[in-house]
């Protein structure tokens, strides 16, 4: 049997799932835990992967690597970590991200030059901050890597003294700000103009199929990829389809034809890792708004959608606005969550309870209202991570979406699309391998949509109040 491992570095942890690389039948599974925090050590995440891949990885005949995105893994000439990598998460970048949208001379330039214009999250807002706030650092900075390429050099030898050239995917590539998926190519004008004049080198990209090398075992490492693009090949989407995936932070994207170039920001327009685009919005609050309301009512998860499932549809005018961490979409970076509507007789455990799983799924209609303004016409809506796994969550979304929503049978789909690209890679066949993916429920949009479409009035109104 032909076996392959796919790896989900993700920002909690690593997840390694090992398949035949035929039938993609799971084989094997690990995991291991990342540290906290919005800035970690590049080593902390291979010291995971090996504790998540011991007894896994030794025989396998390929490998690849999805990694959370846009975070700044910064090596100096001899393959050594400058600092601490910055996460995509770490919104200390924010007000670079605002300087180089004006350095450039506006959205619209941005949209153009790179499909997606600057945030916090960007890997080139990040390198700005870095100039600006370090640049003794800055100045030592030879390579710039991303967190699944940094992870890919590992795999193939690199360390202290020994530096193979260092590789990356479109799909990876297309969130740093830097590399423009509508020409295939880098700005390298834009990575000199983060870094005040600096150019430190940048990893190759390579296509969807193609190789980045071995092991020093001779295990086949492919491309690897961003984890959003492995997701949608774990999933195996098709134009049409619209992801709405419930992590640490929330994303929606959906498979396109054609590169998304959006001037106002909320839609990223990335590439997958298929050879075609990923146009995507994200969000950095999702399911942690659900644990953290948890903790607030001094209750576990399932007690908190028990509470929930017994208020009423509307909370009982009850909205909470989920920006616990800032917000990336809306661009608030430094905002925080907000209860609105609180009166005595509904400010009880039950409709707190369900002002939160409601507010995080209106938070994710508006991203969904970003992809379709851009021309996006979802067929079906998939709901994944681990929110997914909510029957409220997935009620909820049928109701505030106003469409069918699909789950998917529950999977690690990044780790899963990360070990089909490496089984197309060991293949040499001209499309990645079909492997089936099953479907567990499917949540039709009620009948009567306006209690949905209240829902989102309530909520646009209370976010209108304080934010505009």
């Amino acid at each position: 049997m032909t076996t392959v491992a796919g790896v989900d570095s993700s920002t909690q942890s690593c997840k390694v799932v090992v398949c035949d690389a035929d039938s993609g039948e799971i084989l094997g599974r690990g995991q291991a835990p990342h540290p906290e925090g919005t800035e970690v050590a590049p080593d902390a995440w291979w010291d995971a992967l090996r504790a998540a891949g011991s007894g896994l990885l030794e025989h396998v005949d390929a490998i690849a690597v999805a990694g959370q995105q846009h975070g700044l893994v910064a090596l100096d000439a001899a393959g050594v970590p400058v600092r601490d990598a910055l996460l995509w998460n770490d919104v200390r970048s924010a007000g670079a991200a605002e300087e180089l949208i004006a350095d450039l001379g506006g959205p619209q330039a941005w949209a153009d030059a790179v499909g997606s214009v600057p945030v916090a999250a960007l890997t080139v807002a990040k390198l700005r901050w870095l100039a600006d706030h370090e640049p003794e650092l800055a100045d030592r900075t030879a390579h710039v890597l991303l967190p699944h390429d940094y992870l890919t050099w590992r795999l193939r030898g690199g360390r202290r003294g020994r530096i193979p050239e260092p590789t990356t995917d479109r799909g990876d590539a297309s969130g740093t700000g830097y590399w423009s998926p509508a020409f295939g190519r880098y700005r390298e004008d834009l990575l000199t103009l983060a870094s005040r004049g600096r150019s430190p080198a940048l990893p190759r990209v390579l296509g969807p199929d193609e190789s980045a090398g071995r092991t020093p075992s001779g295990t086949l490492v492919a491309a690897g990829t961003g984890d959003n693009a492995g997701a949608a090949l774990g999933l195996g989407i098709a134009e049409g389809d619209v992801v709405v995936s419930l992590g640490t932070s929330g994303t929606v994207f959906a498979r396109a034809g054609r590169p998304a170039a959006d001037p106002g920001g909320a839609v990223a327009g990335f590439a997958d890792a298929t050879g075609a685009f990923l146009p995507l919005v994200c969000t950095l609050n999702a399911a942690r708004v659900l644990t953290s309301t948890a903790d607030l009512l001094g209750v576990d998860l399932p007690t908190l959608e028990s509470l929930a499932a017994r208020a009423p549809a509307g909370a009982d005018g009850v909205v909470l606005l989920p920006y616990l961490a800032g917000e990336r979409t809306p661009n608030l970076p430094h905002a925080a969550g907000s209860l609105h509507g609180l009166r005595p007789e509904a400010m009880r455990p039950a409709t707190v309870a369900r002002a939160a799983f409601e507010g995080v799924l209106c938070h994710l209609a508006d991203a969904l209202d970003h992809l379709t303004g851009i021309g996006v016409t979802p067929r079906r809506v998939l709901l994944i991570g681990g929110g997914a796994r909510s029957r409220l969550i997935a009620l909820i979304a049928a109701q505030v979406f106003g469409v069918t929503v699909t789950i998917p049978e529950p999977a690690e789909y990044v780790a899963l699309g990360a070990a089909r690209q490496a089984a197309w890679a060991l293949s040499g066949a001209s499309r990645p391998p079909s492997w089936p993916a099953r479907s567990v429920a499917e949540i039709p949009a009620p009948a009567d949509a306006a209690t949905g479409r209240e829902i989102r009035a309530e909520y646009r109104r209370a976010r209108r109040a304080l934010y505009g």
